[in-house]
């Protein structure tokens, strides 16, 4: 293996975390804290530019949040591996993170020494799950499961668009209510967390047309 340090990028919205995590991870001798990213799109335009070898996201921040970086990474043709750090435990909120090309998960109560450790370990190409959220993969796929109906694949199809409700519901002929029930069992069966992450799935898994 090379002998250069490791490259890693900082994605987290609260100042005091990045600055905690950067000064304990420059005291390692192998591990460069290139750069820093307060949000999903920053945290973009921070690895085309700098070109990390990995990059610790954070996946609840403002904007553009985890999951959707996640994605905005793979189209921008970053190589960089991704850990998710978290202060959510939920892995009902990790999964798709993980599905969406996270190479690994971990806690922010995580051990100084063993962050090192998890970064050393997905930069090497090892995939690096809590027990609880490997579990939940290997669960069976909840749009396997509950397949999505005609009207809520067409409602998921408008979603994809970036549509609200009532311009779903005015496209479609639906009231608003209709419109917000439809979502909520969209995002139930998907078992993803919000609209954003549905329309990820959507496009990962050719779930809807996407002509127009």
């Amino acid at each position: 293996m090379s002998d250069a340090p490791i490259r890693v990028l900082i994605a987290d919205d609260h100042a005091v975390v990045r600055r905690g995590l950067r000064t304990f991870l420059e005291l390692q001798d192998d591990i460069d804290v290139v750069g820093e990213a307060s949000d999903g799109e920053t945290c973009v335009a921070a690895a085309v530019e700098l070109s990390p070898d990995v990059i610790l996201l954070d996946l609840l921040m403002p904007g553009v949040g985890g999951v959707e970086a996640l994605g905005r990474l793979r189209d921008a043709g970053s190589t960089a591996r991704v850990l998710v750090i978290t202060s959510v435990t939920d892995p009902a909120v990790s999964v798709p993170a993980v599905r969406a090309g996270a190479a690994g998960v971990i806690f922010k109560d995580v051990e100084p020494r063993d962050l090192a450790s998890a970064i050393r370990s997905v930069h090497a190409g090892h995939t690096l799950l809590q027990p609880d959220v490997a579990a939940a993969l290997m669960a069976p796929d909840p749009a396997a499961a509950s397949p999505l109906t005609a009207r809520e694949r067409d409602v998921l199809a408008e979603i994809t668009q970036g549509r609200s409700n009532r311009e779903i519901a005015r496209a479609l002929s639906l009231s608003e209510k209709t419109v917000k029930t439809h979502v909520s069992n969209v995002l139930m069966k998907l078992g993803v967390a919000d609209r954003t992450q549905a329309a990820l799935l959507a496009v990962r898994r050719g779930l809807v047309d996407r002509e127009s």
